[in-house]
């Protein structure tokens, strides 16, 4: 018995043309760092446009405000004493290294809040001495860009459901 069917094995996919986009919303960060009128983000080139040019003071106090930091805690992780960043007037623009540490702040308070499903959660884990840094607050080694990596890697084991 013989069947002949006609088979065409093609290896092609058929599917209806279309174009997939992202829609226009820019990533939460660019809310923590774009609040002033005068500040407008929409891509990473805008932000590291404005890096290199650094930033006013006042968006640098109004992410310390977004993400409850207060003015000492914001002075020991961007490598300034306190009473010279409350000697800047509020439109002066601060110097390129800060604002590159005002960026990664907005990027971890952002991934914080995707990882732990509010920014108040966050906010809380962030100040609360840990085993895991050693008995230390995670707020406390932002200083150095090894605590913000160890900070980062941290929330990736949250994230995945290990506390080790």
């Amino acid at each position: 018995m013989s069947y002949k069917s006609k088979s065409d094995n093609k290896n092609e996919l058929h599917e209806p043309m279309m174009a997939y986009s992202v829609q226009g919303t820019a990533p939460s960060f660019y809310n923590l760092l774009g609040s002033s009128k005068s500040v407008k983000l929409s891509n990473d080139f805008d932000i590291i446009k404005l890096a290199r040019q650094g930033f006013p003071k006042s968006l640098l106090l109004s992410l310390a405000k977004k993400i409850s930091l207060n003015i000492q805690e914001l002075s020991n992780i961007l490598h300034i004493s306190e009473r010279t960043l409350q000697r800047y007037d509020d439109d002066a623009i601060i110097k390129t290294e800060y604002a590159e540490k005002a960026v990664e702040l907005a990027r971890l308070y952002t991934r914080g809040e995707e990882v732990f499903g509010s920014m108040d959660k966050f906010k809380i884990w962030i100040k609360t001495p840990g085993i895991v840094f050693k008995g230390e607050a995670p707020v406390t080694i932002l200083d150095t860009s090894a605590g913000f990596d160890m900070v980062f890697k941290e929330l990736g084991r949250i994230e995945h459901g290990i506390f080790a």
